[in-house]
């Protein structure tokens, strides 16, 4: 059967050439004899695997030295209580609530301190960031927290909050890689690896060096605690180790293509071509404003339930997969990560076009 253009949230669609490349290593990776799959994480052979993933992401993203790098599991939902019991040493913390995951996280600092929403853009459906260029940041907050992209709701901070010299805290999963960062603006950046970089299972995370100390909230765990896992190299217990393999790759993909300024190029042509379509379109309307568009995860409707479900269950025979919107707002999503071809979108495009002309 014919590949599909899958428009999945996450568990996502993977650049091609790094599947094929791992499914030529899945017998015998580079001579051992054996899969990555199989391989002990003590032997010299996965050292070298994560360690050339380590310096191949530092190298895309200029990581200074002054932060680790840890490969972590338990998904972003799990850093919504890592990042509290660690950081939140004066038990106060400022949380910017823009979608579903921003809000599960302030929620779940809430069991630990006192989680402050400073700002949030529930009132109209997180269809938009609102203005953080002067909030009522705590003076004893320890961080502040954002979702960066929102899957669910299409959105992106263009202008990172003003924290006023606290920490920012960001889950970058729907837009880790997609364009360049400054790392030195954030206290740490973490993100699920399931959308843009590899299959799911493994978290990046990212974090000053001077955030990660033994001073953390009484009754953390072990497994738990960032120190934990920056001393011990990711290695403290069997890592995600498969995994962690195929995001390697994708950071040798990005490399060989030039770089996250390519990427993030890529990215916009690829994302204006669906977006002028849904300007244009008489049938088709996105969800959110202009100005605070994703690159990553772009939501739209007809505007009638029943035409909807038609258009996806259409879409899905023509072999455009996973356009359902998230079960929270309905409507359609298509999510167009790093590896998905500007043809797939144009495809969906034509697609779309056909389906306004035999439905208006």
């Amino acid at each position: 059967m014919a590949r599909v253009y899958n428009f999945s949230a996450g568990p996502a669609v993977l650049p091609e050439s790094v599947l094929q490349e791992a499914a030529a290593e899945m017998l015998d990776y580079r001579g051992t004899g054996m899969s990555v799959m199989e391989m002990s994480h003590r032997s010299k052979a996965y050292q070298a695997i994560i360690d050339q993933a380590e310096a191949d992401l530092r190298a895309l993203m200029g990581i200074p030295d002054s932060y680790k790098v840890l490969f972590l599991q338990g998904g972003a939902s799990q850093q919504f209580a890592m990042v509290p019991m660690n950081l939140m040493k004066n038990r106060v913390a400022d949380y910017i609530v823009t979608g579903q995951w921003a809000k599960k996280a302030w929620q779940e600092a809430k069991l630990y301190g006192q989680a402050n929403a400073v700002a949030s853009s529930a009132d109209r459906t997180f269809s938009y960031i609102p203005d953080c260029s002067d909030l009522p940041i705590s003076e004893n907050a320890d961080y502040v927290y954002i979702c960066e992209n929102n899957t669910i709701y299409g959105t992106k901070f263009w202008t990172l909050p003003n924290t006023k010299e606290k920490p920012l805290v960001a889950d970058v999963s729907s837009c880790f890689l997609s364009e360049p960062v400054d790392v030195t603006r954030y206290g740490m950046l973490y993100g699920g690896v399931q959308k843009n970089i590899g299959p799911a299972g493994v978290v990046i995370a990212i974090i000053r060096e001077d955030l990660i100390t033994e001073d953390v909230l009484p009754g953390t765990p072990t497994m738990l605690r960032y120190k934990t896992h920056a001393d011990n190299g990711s290695m403290y217990n069997t890592p995600p180790a498969y995994g962690i393999y195929i995001c390697g790759k994708v950071f040798q993909w990005l490399r060989n293509l030039g770089g996250l300024e390519v990427m993030k190029r890529r990215n916009v042509e690829k994302a204006k071509v669906l977006y002028d379509f849904l300007d244009a379109s008489r049938l088709f309307h996105g969800t959110v404003e202009k100005k605070d568009r994703s690159l990553m995860n772009v939501p739209f409707v007809t505007g009638s339930q029943e035409l909807d479900a038609k258009f996806v269950k259409e879409a899905e025979a023509a072999g455009f997969v996973n356009l359902k919107g998230h079960r929270t707002v309905g409507g359609m999503r298509a999510s167009i990560y790093n590896a998905m071809p500007r043809e797939g979108v144009e495809k969906l495009v034509a697609f779309m076009d056909a389906f306004e002309s035999a439905n208006r």
